[in-house]
Formats: C-alpha cells, structure tokens, sequence
C-alpha cells in the first residue's frame, strides 16, 4: 500500500523561511514525479511546484518561483519544498503528491500539512 507521510509546517514570520517535507513508501514505481499543491488535493489545489525523477526538471508556479525550491533525495524517497521570504498569501495547507509515471497524473496525496504565515 502506497503512503506518503509528510512533515514540517507550522507558524512562520512574513519574510522567513520555513521546510515542509514529504516521504513515499509502500511502492514499486520505477520512476516518479513529485508535486506540491496547496489548497486542496486534486484537480482543486494549485499546483506550487513539481520535479522529475532525475531532478532536472522542474516546475514553478509564478507565485512562488524564486522564492520556493523542490528537490528531492530519491535515496530517501523523500521530496523537499524549501520555502523562502514567505508571504502571508502562502498560508494554506500543502499537499505533496507522486506521479508514478511522470505523465502528468498525481494519484497519490499526502495527508497535508498547514502553514501559516504571520504578518
């Protein structure tokens, strides 16, 4: 059975820095994509940022690009969203979420994680 368990969030000052994280295991995939998306999971959540298997591609949505960073350790099975000079427009509840195939399709959601961001 495939889970992810995610971790990190909370309560951060506007301007700080703040990681949430995000584990898989249970699978058998042999090469898949990450996802953050906030809001909600699913086709309702904006998708935040995305990664490759290989980490050389990556996705920024405008409202976070060069202020947020993905990566991933696939040692680990574990993708990062480090998040920098947050804004109080980033509160929300984060979503990460694999893609087993790297077509574009998310069909597994972590549980979500909140983060509030203090002005």
């Amino acid at each position: 059975q495939v889970q992810l368990e995610q971790s990190g969030g909370g309560l951060v000052r506007a301007g700080g820095s703040l990681r949430i994280s995000c584990v898989v295991s249970g699978h058998t995939f042999r090469a898949y994509a990450w996802g953050w998306f906030r809001g909600a999971p699913g086709k309702e959540g904006e998708l935040v940022a995305a990664i490759s298997w290989s980490g050389g591609t990556t996705y920024y949505a405008d409202s976070v690009n060069g202020r947020f960073t993905i990566s991933r350790d696939n040692a680990k099975n574990t993708v990062y969203l480090q998040m920098n000079s947050v804004k109080p427009e980033d509160s929300n509840v984060y979503y990460c979420a694999v893609d087993p195939t790297q077509s574009g399709v998310y069909e597994y959601w972590g549980q979500g994680t909140q983060v509030t961001v203090a002005s």
